[in-house]
Protein backbone atom coordinates (compact mmCIF):
# COMPACT_ATOMS: atom_id res chain seq x y z
CA UNK A 1 0.00 0.00 0.00
CA UNK A 2 1.22 3.17 -1.20
CA UNK A 3 0.78 5.72 1.97
CA UNK A 4 3.56 8.25 0.37
CA UNK A 5 2.55 11.79 -0.32
CA UNK A 6 3.66 11.64 -3.94
CA UNK A 7 1.29 8.91 -4.69
CA UNK A 8 -1.62 9.69 -2.87
CA UNK A 9 -1.51 13.47 -4.18
CA UNK A 10 -0.99 11.04 -8.10
CA UNK A 11 -4.37 9.80 -7.01
CA UNK A 12 -6.25 13.19 -6.70
CA UNK A 13 -4.63 14.41 -9.79
CA UNK A 14 -6.12 11.02 -11.69
CA UNK A 15 -9.52 11.99 -10.25
CA UNK A 16 -10.17 15.29 -10.25
CA UNK A 17 -8.24 16.94 -12.75
CA UNK A 18 -10.52 19.36 -14.06
CA UNK A 19 -11.58 20.44 -10.41
CA UNK A 20 -9.57 23.86 -9.04
CA UNK A 21 -6.89 22.91 -6.53
CA UNK A 22 -4.80 25.62 -5.54
CA UNK A 23 -5.76 29.18 -5.26
CA UNK A 24 -3.47 32.19 -4.16
CA UNK A 25 -3.88 35.41 -4.98
CA UNK A 26 -4.96 36.31 -8.05
CA UNK A 27 -3.71 33.01 -9.31
CA UNK A 28 -5.40 29.44 -9.43
CA UNK A 29 -4.29 26.03 -10.68
CA UNK A 30 -6.60 22.67 -11.57
CA UNK A 31 -5.07 19.35 -10.66
CA UNK A 32 -3.93 18.73 -14.16
CA UNK A 33 -1.88 22.01 -14.22
CA UNK A 34 -0.72 21.30 -10.80
CA UNK A 35 0.44 17.98 -11.18
CA UNK A 36 1.87 18.99 -14.43
CA UNK A 37 4.26 22.36 -13.11
CA UNK A 38 4.73 19.91 -9.99
CA UNK A 39 6.38 17.54 -12.00
CA UNK A 40 8.33 19.78 -14.15
CA UNK A 41 9.43 21.75 -10.54
CA UNK A 42 10.70 18.16 -9.66
CA UNK A 43 12.46 17.62 -12.92
CA UNK A 44 13.90 20.60 -12.71
CA UNK A 45 15.51 20.01 -9.05
CA UNK A 46 16.24 16.39 -10.29
CA UNK A 47 18.65 17.36 -13.25
CA UNK A 48 20.42 19.60 -10.26
CA UNK A 49 21.42 16.86 -8.64
CA UNK A 50 18.31 16.21 -5.94
CA UNK A 51 17.10 12.63 -5.00
CA UNK A 52 16.06 10.54 -2.27
CA UNK A 53 16.93 12.03 1.33
CA UNK A 54 18.06 15.36 0.11
CA UNK A 55 16.70 18.43 1.54
CA UNK A 56 15.31 21.31 -0.26
CA UNK A 57 14.40 24.66 1.35
CA UNK A 58 11.63 26.53 1.03
CA UNK A 59 11.86 30.29 2.08
CA UNK A 60 8.77 31.75 0.70
CA UNK A 61 5.07 33.22 1.61
CA UNK A 62 1.98 31.35 0.67
CA UNK A 63 1.75 30.70 -3.30
CA UNK A 64 1.01 28.24 -6.02
CA UNK A 65 4.65 28.01 -6.61
CA UNK A 66 5.26 27.56 -2.71
CA UNK A 67 2.90 24.54 -3.05
CA UNK A 68 4.35 22.96 -5.87
CA UNK A 69 7.37 22.87 -4.16
CA UNK A 70 6.12 20.59 -1.34
CA UNK A 71 4.82 18.50 -3.92
CA UNK A 72 7.42 18.22 -6.19
CA UNK A 73 10.11 17.17 -3.44
CA UNK A 74 8.06 14.73 -2.26
CA UNK A 75 7.80 13.35 -6.29
CA UNK A 76 11.63 13.12 -5.56
CA UNK A 77 11.44 11.46 -2.35
CA UNK A 78 13.83 14.44 -0.66
CA UNK A 79 11.97 16.36 2.09
CA UNK A 80 10.95 20.24 1.56
CA UNK A 81 12.43 22.47 4.74
CA UNK A 82 10.18 25.46 5.85
CA UNK A 83 11.85 28.26 6.80
CA UNK A 84 10.39 31.35 8.65
CA UNK A 85 10.55 34.37 5.90
CA UNK A 86 10.79 36.50 9.13
CA UNK A 87 14.45 34.89 10.31
CA UNK A 88 17.05 37.30 10.78
CA UNK A 89 20.50 36.96 9.14
CA UNK A 90 21.49 35.02 12.18
CA UNK A 91 18.70 32.74 12.39
CA UNK A 92 19.14 32.63 8.47
CA UNK A 93 22.36 31.13 8.94
CA UNK A 94 21.64 28.91 11.37
CA UNK A 95 19.31 27.36 9.80
CA UNK A 96 21.18 26.58 6.25
CA UNK A 97 23.65 25.29 8.35
CA UNK A 98 21.63 22.70 10.31
CA UNK A 99 19.24 22.04 7.23
CA UNK A 100 21.75 20.43 4.68
CA UNK A 101 20.30 21.91 1.83
CA UNK A 102 20.53 20.74 -1.37
CA UNK A 103 18.55 23.12 -3.31
CA UNK A 104 16.49 26.28 -2.48
CA UNK A 105 13.16 27.66 -3.40
CA UNK A 106 12.76 31.41 -2.27
CA UNK A 107 10.67 34.49 -3.14
CA UNK A 108 12.77 37.28 -5.29
CA UNK A 109 12.86 39.62 -1.96
CA UNK A 110 14.45 37.32 0.38
CA UNK A 111 17.17 36.77 -2.17
CA UNK A 112 19.86 39.63 -0.37
CA UNK A 113 19.39 38.10 3.18
CA UNK A 114 19.58 34.40 1.64
CA UNK A 115 23.17 35.51 0.14
CA UNK A 116 24.27 37.52 3.77
CA UNK A 117 23.13 34.61 5.53
CA UNK A 118 25.93 32.80 3.91
CA UNK A 119 24.52 29.83 1.24
CA UNK A 120 25.06 26.11 2.34
CA UNK A 121 28.07 24.59 1.03
CA UNK A 122 26.67 22.22 -0.35
CA UNK A 123 23.56 24.06 -2.47
CA UNK A 124 23.69 22.57 -6.13
CA UNK A 125 21.03 25.36 -6.79
CA UNK A 126 18.77 27.95 -6.28
CA UNK A 127 15.31 28.61 -8.01
CA UNK A 128 13.65 32.38 -7.18
CA UNK A 129 9.54 32.63 -7.17
CA UNK A 130 8.89 36.37 -9.31
CA UNK A 131 7.07 38.83 -6.44
CA UNK A 132 7.55 41.91 -8.61
CA UNK A 133 10.23 43.00 -5.48
CA UNK A 134 12.75 43.63 -8.07
CA UNK A 135 15.38 42.55 -5.78
CA UNK A 136 18.92 41.24 -7.35
CA UNK A 137 18.94 37.36 -8.42
CA UNK A 138 22.31 35.84 -6.54
CA UNK A 139 24.83 34.01 -9.26
CA UNK A 140 23.65 30.93 -10.65
CA UNK A 141 19.84 31.37 -9.56
CA UNK A 142 17.26 30.18 -12.21
CA UNK A 143 13.87 32.23 -11.99
CA UNK A 144 10.96 29.91 -11.26
CA UNK A 145 9.11 30.21 -14.37
CA UNK A 146 11.85 29.64 -16.65
CA UNK A 147 13.04 26.49 -14.48
CA UNK A 148 9.32 25.23 -15.15
CA UNK A 149 9.81 25.65 -19.32
CA UNK A 150 12.55 24.34 -19.41
CA UNK A 151 11.65 20.61 -18.05
CA UNK A 152 9.54 17.99 -18.19
CA UNK A 153 5.97 17.39 -17.75
CA UNK A 154 5.76 13.84 -17.73
CA UNK A 155 5.36 12.04 -14.69
CA UNK A 156 7.86 9.51 -14.69
CA UNK A 157 9.69 9.22 -11.46
CA UNK A 158 10.68 5.63 -9.33
CA UNK A 159 8.53 4.13 -6.86
CA UNK A 160 8.75 5.78 -3.64
CA UNK A 161 8.64 3.95 -0.06
CA UNK A 162 6.01 4.68 2.86
CA UNK A 163 9.44 5.09 4.63
CA UNK A 164 10.58 8.26 2.94
CA UNK A 165 11.13 10.83 5.24
CA UNK A 166 9.56 14.66 5.43
CA UNK A 167 10.51 17.10 7.96
CA UNK A 168 8.96 19.89 9.85
CA UNK A 169 11.16 22.59 11.85
CA UNK A 170 9.83 23.50 14.73
CA UNK A 171 8.90 27.30 15.66
CA UNK A 172 12.08 27.78 17.76
CA UNK A 173 10.02 29.70 20.33
CA UNK A 174 12.21 28.85 22.86
CA UNK A 175 14.93 27.63 21.66
CA UNK A 176 16.35 27.35 18.08
CA UNK A 177 14.38 25.78 15.71
CA UNK A 178 14.83 21.42 15.32
CA UNK A 179 13.93 19.36 12.17
CA UNK A 180 11.63 16.92 12.85
CA UNK A 181 11.69 13.94 11.27
CA UNK A 182 8.81 11.67 10.22
CA UNK A 183 7.86 8.78 8.21
CA UNK A 184 5.65 9.39 5.29
CA UNK A 185 3.02 6.52 6.49
CA UNK A 186 3.31 7.99 10.19
CA UNK A 187 2.90 11.54 9.55
CA UNK A 188 -0.06 10.81 7.26
CA UNK A 189 -1.62 9.16 9.99
CA UNK A 190 -1.52 11.39 12.47
CA UNK A 191 -1.60 15.26 10.36
CA UNK A 192 -2.37 14.30 6.95
CA UNK A 193 -5.66 12.69 7.05
CA UNK A 194 -4.91 9.23 7.43
CA UNK A 195 -7.09 8.80 10.25
CA UNK A 196 -10.34 10.52 11.15
CA UNK A 197 -10.19 12.84 13.47
CA UNK A 198 -13.57 12.48 15.23
CA UNK A 199 -13.50 8.33 15.90
CA UNK A 200 -10.13 8.06 15.73
CA UNK A 201 -10.57 4.89 12.94
CA UNK A 202 -7.64 4.46 10.15
CA UNK A 203 -8.53 5.15 6.63
CA UNK A 204 -8.42 1.69 5.45
CA UNK A 205 -6.20 2.18 1.70
CA UNK A 206 -4.03 5.08 0.08
CA UNK A 207 -7.14 5.12 -1.85
CA UNK A 208 -9.77 6.32 0.51
CA UNK A 209 -9.23 9.96 0.19
CA UNK A 210 -9.82 10.25 -2.95
CA UNK A 211 -12.69 8.00 -3.55
CA UNK A 212 -14.39 9.91 -0.78
CA UNK A 213 -13.65 12.89 -2.96
CA UNK A 214 -16.10 11.81 -5.39
CA UNK A 215 -18.80 11.55 -3.35
CA UNK A 216 -19.35 15.57 -3.02
CA UNK A 217 -18.23 18.16 -5.18
CA UNK A 218 -14.96 19.20 -2.55
CA UNK A 219 -14.79 21.90 0.04
CA UNK A 220 -13.48 25.17 -0.36
CA UNK A 221 -10.80 25.63 2.43
CA UNK A 222 -9.39 29.09 3.55
CA UNK A 223 -5.52 28.42 4.90
CA UNK A 224 -4.96 31.75 6.73
CA UNK A 225 -1.78 30.32 7.86
CA UNK A 226 2.05 29.94 5.94
CA UNK A 227 3.10 27.17 4.75
CA UNK A 228 6.76 27.57 6.85
CA UNK A 229 3.60 25.73 9.65
CA UNK A 230 3.16 22.08 9.98
CA UNK A 231 -0.59 22.86 10.22
CA UNK A 232 -0.81 24.34 7.14
CA UNK A 233 1.46 21.71 5.15
CA UNK A 234 -0.64 19.15 6.66
CA UNK A 235 -4.19 20.74 6.09
CA UNK A 236 -3.47 21.30 2.55
CA UNK A 237 -2.02 18.40 1.78
CA UNK A 238 -5.01 16.29 3.26
CA UNK A 239 -7.53 18.82 1.00
CA UNK A 240 -5.16 17.68 -2.16
CA UNK A 241 -5.79 14.43 -1.57
CA UNK A 242 -9.67 14.67 -1.26
CA UNK A 243 -10.15 16.45 -3.89
CA UNK A 244 -10.72 19.76 -2.00
CA UNK A 245 -9.78 23.45 -3.30
CA UNK A 246 -7.11 25.14 -1.03
CA UNK A 247 -6.76 28.70 -0.54
CA UNK A 248 -3.44 29.91 0.25
CA UNK A 249 -3.39 33.66 1.65
CA UNK A 250 0.00 35.07 0.92
CA UNK A 251 -0.12 37.85 3.80
CA UNK A 252 -2.74 37.21 6.10
CA UNK A 253 -4.74 40.22 6.89
CA UNK A 254 -8.25 39.93 8.42
CA UNK A 255 -10.01 42.17 5.92
CA UNK A 256 -8.49 39.98 3.03
CA UNK A 257 -9.54 36.87 4.94
CA UNK A 258 -13.34 37.54 4.77
CA UNK A 259 -12.80 39.03 1.26
CA UNK A 260 -11.38 35.68 0.25
CA UNK A 261 -14.48 33.63 2.21
CA UNK A 262 -17.33 35.82 0.41
CA UNK A 263 -15.48 35.90 -3.05
CA UNK A 264 -14.71 31.91 -3.38
CA UNK A 265 -17.81 30.79 -1.41
CA UNK A 266 -15.17 29.56 1.46
CA UNK A 267 -16.74 26.42 3.70
CA UNK A 268 -13.26 26.27 5.68
CA UNK A 269 -11.61 28.63 7.54
CA UNK A 270 -8.06 27.54 9.17
CA UNK A 271 -6.90 29.22 11.69
CA UNK A 272 -4.17 29.68 14.29
CA UNK A 273 -5.54 30.75 17.90
CA UNK A 274 -5.88 34.55 18.74
CA UNK A 275 -3.33 35.68 16.57
CA UNK A 276 -5.78 35.24 13.55
CA UNK A 277 -8.88 34.89 15.63
CA UNK A 278 -9.19 37.93 17.53
CA UNK A 279 -8.43 40.53 14.32
CA UNK A 280 -10.57 38.22 11.77
CA UNK A 281 -13.69 38.45 14.89
CA UNK A 282 -12.62 42.43 15.51
CA UNK A 283 -13.13 42.75 11.26
CA UNK A 284 -16.25 41.52 11.33
CA UNK A 285 -17.79 43.65 13.90
CA UNK A 286 -16.87 46.60 11.64
CA UNK A 287 -17.58 45.40 8.44
CA UNK A 288 -20.06 43.33 6.57
CA UNK A 289 -19.24 39.90 4.71
CA UNK A 290 -20.99 37.61 3.35
CA UNK A 291 -20.40 34.52 5.46
CA UNK A 292 -22.99 32.33 4.34
CA UNK A 293 -20.81 29.65 2.72
CA UNK A 294 -18.87 28.66 5.97
CA UNK A 295 -19.82 26.25 7.93
CA UNK A 296 -16.39 25.43 9.84
CA UNK A 297 -13.80 27.21 11.74
CA UNK A 298 -10.88 25.33 13.08
CA UNK A 299 -7.88 26.23 15.15
CA UNK A 300 -4.81 25.01 16.25
CA UNK A 301 -1.24 25.39 16.91
CA UNK A 302 -1.39 28.56 19.81
CA UNK A 303 -3.69 30.08 22.22
CA UNK A 304 -7.37 30.05 21.55
CA UNK A 305 -8.33 31.93 24.41
CA UNK A 306 -11.96 32.42 26.11
CA UNK A 307 -12.77 35.39 25.15
CA UNK A 308 -11.95 34.64 21.31
CA UNK A 309 -13.53 31.55 21.50
CA UNK A 310 -16.41 33.21 22.90
CA UNK A 311 -16.18 36.05 19.96
CA UNK A 312 -15.99 33.19 17.19
CA UNK A 313 -19.24 31.61 18.81
CA UNK A 314 -21.40 34.95 19.16
CA UNK A 315 -20.50 36.32 15.94
CA UNK A 316 -20.94 33.15 13.50
CA UNK A 317 -23.62 31.11 15.49
CA UNK A 318 -24.20 28.87 12.54
CA UNK A 319 -20.29 27.73 12.32
CA UNK A 320 -19.04 24.35 13.73
CA UNK A 321 -16.28 25.73 15.87
CA UNK A 322 -13.41 23.59 16.70
CA UNK A 323 -9.98 23.20 18.21
CA UNK A 324 -8.01 20.64 18.05
CA UNK A 325 -4.44 20.19 20.43
CA UNK A 326 -0.84 18.69 19.26
CA UNK A 327 2.72 19.69 18.29
CA UNK A 328 5.17 18.94 15.26
CA UNK A 329 6.54 16.14 17.63
CA UNK A 330 3.15 14.51 18.96
CA UNK A 331 1.22 15.40 16.19
CA UNK A 332 -2.97 15.51 16.07
CA UNK A 333 -3.50 14.94 20.33
CA UNK A 334 -6.82 15.75 20.51
CA UNK A 335 -10.18 17.37 19.46
CA UNK A 336 -12.69 20.10 21.33
CA UNK A 337 -15.80 21.69 20.65
CA UNK A 338 -15.94 25.41 21.14
CA UNK A 339 -19.51 26.54 21.78
CA UNK A 340 -20.21 30.16 24.05
CA UNK A 341 -19.59 30.06 27.37
CA UNK A 342 -18.12 26.86 28.19
CA UNK A 343 -16.74 25.95 31.11
CA UNK A 344 -12.42 27.25 30.80
CA UNK A 345 -10.13 24.62 32.97
CA UNK A 346 -6.92 27.04 32.08
CA UNK A 347 -6.44 25.61 28.89
CA UNK A 348 -8.32 23.68 25.82
CA UNK A 349 -10.46 20.59 27.14
CA UNK A 350 -10.30 18.33 24.35
CA UNK A 351 -11.03 14.21 23.39
CA UNK A 352 -7.71 12.50 23.47
CA UNK A 353 -6.67 11.52 19.78
CA UNK A 354 -5.69 7.48 19.34
CA UNK A 355 -3.17 6.41 21.48
CA UNK A 356 -2.71 9.63 23.75
CA UNK A 357 -1.69 9.45 27.18
CA UNK A 358 -0.61 11.35 29.89
CA UNK A 359 2.26 10.15 32.09
CA UNK A 360 4.01 11.02 35.37
CA UNK A 361 7.62 11.47 36.02
CA UNK A 362 7.86 7.47 36.59
CA UNK A 363 6.13 7.20 32.70
CA UNK A 364 3.15 5.99 33.90
CA UNK A 365 -0.09 6.76 32.96
CA UNK A 366 -2.04 8.86 35.80
CA UNK A 367 -5.78 9.14 36.41
CA UNK A 368 -8.80 12.11 36.91
CA UNK A 369 -8.01 15.08 38.36
CA UNK A 370 -3.86 14.32 38.31
CA UNK A 371 -1.41 16.09 36.37
CA UNK A 372 1.02 14.93 33.86
CA UNK A 373 3.16 15.19 30.25
CA UNK A 374 1.12 14.11 27.31
CA UNK A 375 2.51 11.30 25.12
CA UNK A 376 1.49 9.97 22.16
CA UNK A 377 2.12 6.28 20.85
CA UNK A 378 1.75 4.16 18.02
CA UNK A 379 2.66 6.45 14.55
CA UNK A 380 5.31 8.36 15.99
CA UNK A 381 8.37 10.47 14.85
CA UNK A 382 11.94 9.32 13.98
CA UNK A 383 12.88 11.97 15.65
CA UNK A 384 15.10 15.25 15.58
CA UNK A 385 17.35 15.73 12.73
CA UNK A 386 20.79 15.33 13.71
CA UNK A 387 20.35 15.48 17.29
CA UNK A 388 20.33 12.07 18.94
CA UNK A 389 20.64 13.21 22.29
CA UNK A 390 17.43 15.77 22.16
CA UNK A 391 15.94 13.05 20.49
CA UNK A 392 16.51 10.20 23.43
CA UNK A 393 15.36 12.98 25.62
CA UNK A 394 11.37 12.94 24.42
CA UNK A 395 11.06 9.18 23.77
CA UNK A 396 10.23 6.93 26.58
CA UNK A 397 8.64 3.51 26.75
CA UNK A 398 5.01 2.99 28.75
CA UNK A 399 4.43 -0.34 29.06
CA UNK A 400 6.50 -1.86 26.30
CA UNK A 401 5.74 0.61 23.57
CA UNK A 402 7.10 3.43 22.26
CA UNK A 403 6.27 7.20 23.21
CA UNK A 404 7.17 10.78 22.25
CA UNK A 405 7.02 13.49 24.98
CA UNK A 406 7.59 16.61 23.75
CA UNK A 407 7.22 18.75 27.16
CA UNK A 408 3.67 18.73 26.78
CA UNK A 409 1.42 19.39 30.39
CA UNK A 410 -1.86 17.84 30.51
CA UNK A 411 -4.73 17.26 32.73
CA UNK A 412 -7.08 14.17 32.86
CA UNK A 413 -10.32 15.26 33.53
CA UNK A 414 -13.07 13.14 34.84
CA UNK A 415 -14.90 12.00 32.00
CA UNK A 416 -11.72 11.13 30.22
CA UNK A 417 -10.93 14.33 27.96
CA UNK A 418 -7.53 16.27 28.77
CA UNK A 419 -6.79 19.66 29.40
CA UNK A 420 -3.51 20.74 27.57
CA UNK A 421 -2.08 23.21 30.42
CA UNK A 422 1.57 24.83 28.39
CA UNK A 423 4.79 23.73 27.42
CA UNK A 424 6.77 22.69 30.72
CA UNK A 425 9.98 24.74 29.42
CA UNK A 426 7.84 28.00 29.83
CA UNK A 427 6.15 27.01 33.15
CA UNK A 428 6.72 29.39 35.66
CA UNK A 429 7.41 28.21 38.96
CA UNK A 430 6.45 30.54 41.35
CA UNK A 431 7.03 29.53 45.45
CA UNK A 432 6.84 26.15 44.39
CA UNK A 433 3.28 26.61 42.04
CA UNK A 434 3.26 25.86 38.26
CA UNK A 435 2.02 28.82 36.84
CA UNK A 436 1.20 27.97 32.66
CA UNK A 437 1.49 31.19 30.86
CA UNK A 438 -1.65 30.18 28.44
CA UNK A 439 -3.87 30.26 31.38
CA UNK A 440 -2.69 33.73 32.68
CA UNK A 441 -2.57 35.31 28.76
CA UNK A 442 -6.09 33.94 28.32
CA UNK A 443 -7.62 35.79 31.14
CA UNK A 444 -5.70 39.04 30.89
CA UNK A 445 -7.40 39.34 27.25
CA UNK A 446 -10.70 38.78 28.49
CA UNK A 447 -10.28 42.21 29.54
CA UNK A 448 -11.82 44.51 27.02
CA UNK A 449 -8.70 46.98 26.92
CA UNK A 450 -6.61 44.16 25.95
CA UNK A 451 -5.71 43.31 22.80
CA UNK A 452 -2.80 40.72 22.91
CA UNK A 453 -0.70 39.66 25.97
CA UNK A 454 2.47 37.74 26.76
CA UNK A 455 3.77 35.82 30.33
CA UNK A 456 6.73 34.78 31.05
CA UNK A 457 8.77 34.32 34.56
CA UNK A 458 11.09 36.43 36.06
CA UNK A 459 13.82 35.98 38.93
CA UNK A 460 12.79 36.30 41.99
CA UNK A 461 14.47 36.14 45.90
CA UNK A 462 11.42 35.22 47.30
CA UNK A 463 9.23 32.93 45.56
CA UNK A 464 12.38 31.57 43.16
CA UNK A 465 10.11 32.84 39.53
CA UNK A 466 7.47 35.66 39.18
CA UNK A 467 4.64 36.19 36.77
CA UNK A 468 5.47 38.82 34.81
CA UNK A 469 3.06 39.95 31.65
CA UNK A 470 3.59 41.69 28.51
CA UNK A 471 0.62 43.46 27.45
CA UNK A 472 -0.35 45.36 24.27
CA UNK A 473 -3.68 47.60 24.38
CA UNK A 474 -6.35 47.67 22.15
CA UNK A 475 -6.11 50.84 19.43
CA UNK A 476 -7.49 53.88 21.48
CA UNK A 477 -7.03 52.43 25.18
CA UNK A 478 -4.72 52.90 28.05
CA UNK A 479 -5.54 50.39 30.32
CA UNK A 480 -5.51 50.96 33.88
CA UNK A 481 -3.41 48.45 34.80
CA UNK A 482 -4.44 48.02 38.54
CA UNK A 483 -7.99 47.73 37.62
CA UNK A 484 -6.81 44.64 35.32
CA UNK A 485 -4.88 43.45 38.17
CA UNK A 486 -7.81 43.18 40.15
CA UNK A 487 -10.21 41.83 36.86
CA UNK A 488 -7.68 39.07 36.55
CA UNK A 489 -8.60 38.15 40.19
CA UNK A 490 -11.90 36.97 38.97
CA UNK A 491 -10.50 35.16 36.18
CA UNK A 492 -7.51 32.79 37.96
CA UNK A 493 -5.45 32.29 41.47
CA UNK A 494 -3.87 34.83 42.73
CA UNK A 495 -0.47 33.27 42.68
CA UNK A 496 -0.94 32.96 38.75
CA UNK A 497 -2.01 37.32 38.55
CA UNK A 498 1.24 38.83 37.26
CA UNK A 499 3.77 40.76 39.67
CA UNK A 500 4.63 43.19 37.67
CA UNK A 501 3.51 44.43 34.04
CA UNK A 502 4.68 46.18 31.28
CA UNK A 503 2.41 47.88 28.05
CA UNK A 504 3.70 47.83 24.86
CA UNK A 505 3.38 48.70 21.47
CA UNK A 506 2.91 45.36 19.89
CA UNK A 507 3.47 41.68 20.95
CA UNK A 508 6.32 39.80 18.82
CA UNK A 509 5.70 36.93 17.54
CA UNK A 510 6.16 34.66 14.52
CA UNK A 511 3.98 34.84 10.99
CA UNK A 512 1.71 31.79 13.25
CA UNK A 513 1.26 33.15 16.21
CA UNK A 514 4.47 31.85 18.30
CA UNK A 515 5.06 33.96 20.92
CA UNK A 516 8.35 35.71 20.72
CA UNK A 517 9.74 34.93 24.60
CA UNK A 518 13.50 35.91 23.35
CA UNK A 519 11.92 39.63 22.24
CA UNK A 520 10.19 39.57 25.27
CA UNK A 521 13.00 38.93 28.21
CA UNK A 522 14.73 41.25 26.10
CA UNK A 523 12.07 43.87 26.42
CA UNK A 524 11.69 43.38 30.50
CA UNK A 525 15.35 43.55 30.65
CA UNK A 526 15.82 47.24 29.14
CA UNK A 527 12.95 48.80 30.11
CA UNK A 528 11.54 49.10 33.94
CA UNK A 529 7.85 47.78 34.38
CA UNK A 530 4.88 50.14 34.04
CA UNK A 531 2.85 48.69 37.08
CA UNK A 532 4.28 46.65 40.01
CA UNK A 533 2.33 44.97 42.60
CA UNK A 534 2.34 47.20 45.57
CA UNK A 535 3.43 50.42 43.90
CA UNK A 536 -0.51 51.19 44.07
CA UNK A 537 -3.58 49.46 44.81
CA UNK A 538 -2.32 46.78 43.03
CA UNK A 539 -1.05 44.82 46.06
CA UNK A 540 -5.01 43.56 47.36
CA UNK A 541 -5.11 41.90 43.67
CA UNK A 542 -1.43 39.45 44.14
CA UNK A 543 -1.89 38.17 47.47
Amino acid sequence: MALNFADLFEHATDVFGDRVAVISGDRSVTYAELEERTNRLAHHLAALGVGPGDHVGLYAHNSVPAMETLLATCKLRAAMVNINYRYAEKELAYMFGDADLAALVHDREYGPLAAAAGLPAGLRGTVVIEDGSGAALSGGAVEYEAALAGASPERDFGPRSNDDVYIIYTGGTTGYPKGVMWRNEDIWRTLGGGTDYVTGELLPDEWTPSRKGLENPGLVKLVTVPLIHGYAQMGSLAGLFAGDTMILMPRFTAAEAWEAVERHKANLLMIVGDAMGRPLMDELRQHSYDTSSLFALASTGALFSPAVKDACAAALPNVFITESVGSTETGFAGLGMVSAGAEHRGGPTVKAGPDILVIDDDNRPVGPGQTGRLARGGFVPLGYYKDPDKTARIMVEVDGRRYVTPGDFARVEEDGTFTLLGRGNTCVNSGGQKVFPEEVEGALKSHPEVFDALVIGLPDERYGESVAALVEPRPGTVPDLDAVAVHLRSQIAGFKIPRSMWLVDQIARNPVGKPGYGWAREHVAANPPTWRAGDRAGTAATD
